[in-house]
């Protein structure tokens, strides 16, 4: 049985009161009631958890609280000089100071954007991309979606200037170039000790004004993970759905290194690649060994990948020792490499020094095995998300 540690990021709120409806969302600040720090209106927001919370949140000048339900503030009994209010189910309990939320008034939609406590933010650019991965964790969807854009331009100054990264993620994030350099030039500017990494298909830097946009930005640490399924082109064009991928991908890598920016590789472990991940690493280490990073990915069973469960599925230890020898070779390199998404008991062992915590907070699980096991500390985990497959090989390290 597992042990769901899930956090939920999205919801409804119980109760809306006070908004503009004129105004489709809102972006705000988590504040402690009680907060010693001065409190700007416009974008904090108390946290109530009790009754006591709504006067002490008057007092410090709050006139906007979400009261997180615990049935202890009758709705009735919120009192009026409170100007704004939103009321979420007791499930967004986890929600502490620094975090940063999304609300539609409209819908009553409330999301969590960012968790302080968390090492693993990210923001979703855009549903819309061009690819269409036989694995993708985040179908594309057809749709006008430039608004989340101004969302996150509005989130970005809330953020702890301390956190140490951030992503960005999609779709394809690079479709509305220009507004999205502007967002990474924002980061730049409110958070320049973040580490920030986008996620990307790459094609869009076969343009050199990308790639010169890119460079101009000057962010202090901005990396970019690209995806190489195969160093076999058409391999790599039916993964991703899209002739002609390969050749684009390779080109937007080659363009951005010439302008020495940060690029790492990302190559997902499925049934489709295992056979050629060998190949593949033999390949990036004789023509990419200059990029910044290579990323050996299992796969995550949510999304498309559950469609094509059939195709894609394969039980990692059905390609240990081929990993193994991918990661010899990527290090006899001296080409910087991690593992991602698999666990410990199933790896050998010379790649356990390459093995990554790398699963989202929020999504990452252990299940009973695992709870004897000594490199537990020391493991990924598995995903909760989706629909779970685990390799026939897990078991304890004792």
């Amino acid at each position: 049985m597992g042990i769901d540690v899930t956090l939920p990021l999205a919801g409804t709120a119980n109760f809306v009161r006070g908004f503009d409806p004129m105004r489709p969302s809102y972006t705000y600040r988590l504040r402690s009631s009680t907060t010693d720090a001065a409190v700007d209106a416009s974008f904090d927001m108390a946290i109530a958890r009790q009754a006591g919370d709504l006067a002490e949140a008057s007092q410090a000048g709050f006139n906007t609280v979400a009261i997180i339900d615990d049935d202890s503030v009758p709705t009735g009994d919120i009192p009026s000089f409170i100007l704004n209010v939103i009321r979420l189910p007791s499930k967004f309990n986890y929600l502490q100071e620094g975090d940063v939320v999304g609300i539609g008034t409209g819908s009553r939609r409330f999301r969590t954007l960012y968790r302080r406590a968390s090492s693993h933010n990210s923001f979703l650019v855009t549903d819309r991309c061009n690819h269409y991965c036989l694995m993708c964790s985040q179908p594309p969807k057809d749709v006008d979606d430039r608004w989340i854009l101004d969302e996150i331009r509005s989130s970005i100054p809330l953020i702890d200037p301390d956190t140490q990264s951030l992503g960005f993620t999609g779709g394809e994030p690079l479709l509305d170039w220009r507004e999205f350099l502007d967002v990474l030039g924002v980061c730049r500017d409110h958070l320049p000790r973040t580490a920030v990494h986008v996620l990307s298909n790459g094609r869009a830097f076969v343009r050199t004004e990308v790639v010169d946009a890119w460079s101009r930005l000057n962010h202090p640490n901005l990396t970019v993970g690209i995806p190489i399924y195969a160093a076999v082109d058409h391999v790599h064009d039916y993964v991703v759905q899209a002739r002609g991928a390969f050749d684009e991908t390779v080109l937007g890598i080659l363009k951005l290194k010439n302008q020495k920016q940060r690029v790492e590789v990302r190559v997902v472990l499925h049934a489709l690649t295992v056979p050629h991940i060998v190949e593949t690493c033999r390949w990036i280490s004789r023509n990419l060994p200059f990029v910044d990073h290579v990323a050996l990915m299992g796969l995550e069973n949510t999304g498309f990948a559950i469609a094509n469960e059939e195709l894609l599925w394969i039980d990692p230890v059905e390609y240990q020792n081929s990993l193994a020898q991918a990661v010899d070779l990527l290090v006899a390199a001296k080409v910087r490499v991690s593992v991602y998404n698999l666990q410990r008991c199933i790896l050998a062992r010379s790649v356990w020094p390459y093995a990554a915590q790398s699963i989202s907070d929020w999504k990452n699980e252990f299940i009973a095995e695992c709870e004897r096991c000594i490199e537990k500390p020391h493991c990924s985990g598995f995903f909760s998300s989706g629909r779970p497959r685990r390799s026939r090989a897990i078991s304890p390290i004792l």
